[in-house]
């Protein structure tokens, strides 16, 4: 217990070594803020009418050791010595991930910097920032027309379109804005050259950046464009985390959560990321958006992936996946195929089901054209044939009543079937056998009369002799 209380009064004594000297560590985390990552800063903190307390990147050492790296590196020109080293341990690589990283920081401090400007001019000409929306060109139009009243006096084309400029002339003329002061005026003037120093410095920075991406993503860079595949890059993190990362999070790299204030999202625009600046997808038919950009990602991750590894400097491979992106979405673009008439099947072509046998033959002959059908369908020539009705009415007899008697018959003849069925009655014998032994029987079943007596030796005896011959016989008399 006393090494674990000598242990607190260390803790306690350091803390209020600490306490002594708060001057110290403000430096340390003023050094920490210039050495990081210049996040956004706290806005509590932040004193707006200081712009230097709120735009602090052109002062860090990491905006200047970029900057210098960038222009030495567009003086000298693309070095394609180190070709077959690994990516990842070549120094312009390393710079254009920092590179990357700079461009989203300029692009934040850029938005700090034009909230900054429309606080200050805000209470000389409150409507211009809901006519002029992008920064860059707000800050463009406040330092043109400064502090005069009569836009009629300044000169603002080239920077907005016509149609906006008449827009801002009018509104110009019925605000109720005020001059500002000099001091203000002086500090919105100073903003908006540090704006436009900013978007200077992003310009060329993505110059170098996609004049290298030829270099190092080609394949990448033959589908998506260079500037494209630099932001890829740089949202992800390098190209070794692009060649990692699925197709459906590549898709949705540099897509923004928008904000619709409680209305439905069923009629919001589908989520895309920096691959709606491509070439093949601006192309696209909105219908057909969705699916082109499902397979832009897919392509672009595959392209990705050679390029990690270095597998086709020439890039040839990246613009044989761009080929087949093409051919898709123009497959995609076909009209169905016509309907064509269905022709009707040939009669008797197939083979039919059903099977010969001897019950099919027997159905055929039961179902068969009568003698009697034969002849109601046959007419003699030059006689009329006789009918239901008279007079030809009715159903026809056709030869049926021909002979003249008015009855209506017909000589049949035995089937087939019925003579079968005669002969076999015929062959069977219904006597017994002439063996003679215990168990014959003087009984004999017969279809006439049933049970009847017979006598087993009268078919071994036949009448033929004596007296008995003449009795029945076919010649004698009784």
């Amino acid at each position: 217990m006393a090494s674990l209380a000598d242990s607190f009064l260390a803790d306690l004594d350091e803390l209020s070594d600490n306490e002594g000297y708060p001057e110290e560590d403000n430096a340390e985390a003023a050094g920490m803020e210039e050495d990081g990552d210049d996040d956004m800063p706290d806005l509590e903190s932040l004193n707006y009418d200081d712009l230097d307390s709120v735009s602090k990147l052109q002062k860090t050492q990491r905006y200047h050791d970029i900057m210098q790296k960038v222009e030495d590196a567009l003086q000298k020109g693309t070095d394609f010595s180190n070709q077959g080293s690994i990516l990842e341990e070549d120094p312009e690589y390393q710079l254009i991930v920092d590179c990357n990283a700079l461009s989203v920081d300029i692009e934040n401090e850029i938005i700090i910097i034009h909230n900054f400007i429309r606080d200050k001019y805000r209470l000389k000409f409150p409507e211009l920032e809901s006519l002029v929306h992008h920064p860059i060109d707000y800050a463009r139009v406040v330092k043109k027309i400064g502090n005069e009243m009569d836009l009629t006096l300044v000169d603002l084309e080239g920077l907005l379109p016509s149609a906006i400029i008449m827009v801002v002339s009018v509104t110009a003329s019925t605000t109720s804005g005020k001059p500002l002061s000099e001091e203000n005026l002086e500090k919105t003037v100073e903003a908006c050259d540090r704006a436009l120093t900013l978007d200077a410095a992003k310009k060329k920075v993505l110059d170098f950046v996609e004049s290298r991406m030829g270099y190092i993503a080609p394949n990448l860079s033959a589908i998506v464009g260079s500037a494209v595949a630099s932001k890829l890059m740089g949202t992800a993190g390098g190209l070794g985390a692009l060649a990692k990362m699925p197709a459906c999070n590549v898709q949705l790299l540099g897509a923004k959560r928008k904000n619709l204030a409680g209305f439905s999202t069923a009629t919001s625009q589908f989520r895309v990321g920096y691959l709606e600046q491509t070439e093949v997808f601006q192309s696209t038919p909105p219908a057909l958006r969705t699916r082109a950009c499902r397979l832009i990602a897919a392509k672009s991750t595959l392209a990705a992936r050679i390029d990690s590894i270095r597998g086709d400097p020439t890039g040839k491979a990246g613009r044989n996946l761009l080929e087949e992106i093409r051919k898709k979405i123009e497959k995609w673009q076909e009209p169905p195929p016509a309907k064509l008439p269905k022709p009707l099947p040939v009669p008797d072509s197939e083979p039919k089901k059903k099977r010969g046998g001897r019950r099919l033959r027997k159905m055929k002959e039961r179902y068969a054209q009568t003698d009697m059908m034969k002849l109601a369908n046959r007419m003699q020539f030059g006689i009329p044939e006789e009918s239901s009705l008279g007079d030809g009415l009715g159903e026809g007899y056709g030869m049926l009543g021909q002979a003249g008697s008015g009855k209506l018959r017909v000589s049949a003849g035995q089937s087939k079937l019925a003579a079968k069925v005669a002969k076999k009655f015929k062959e069977k014998s219904y006597g017994s056998s002439g063996a003679t032994s215990g168990l014959t029987s003087s009984l004999a079943f017969t279809p006439v009369q049933g049970i009847e007596l017979s006598n087993p030796q009268a078919q071994g005896n036949p009448l033929g002799g004596g007296t008995q011959s003449t009795y029945f016989s076919e010649t004698g008399t009784f």
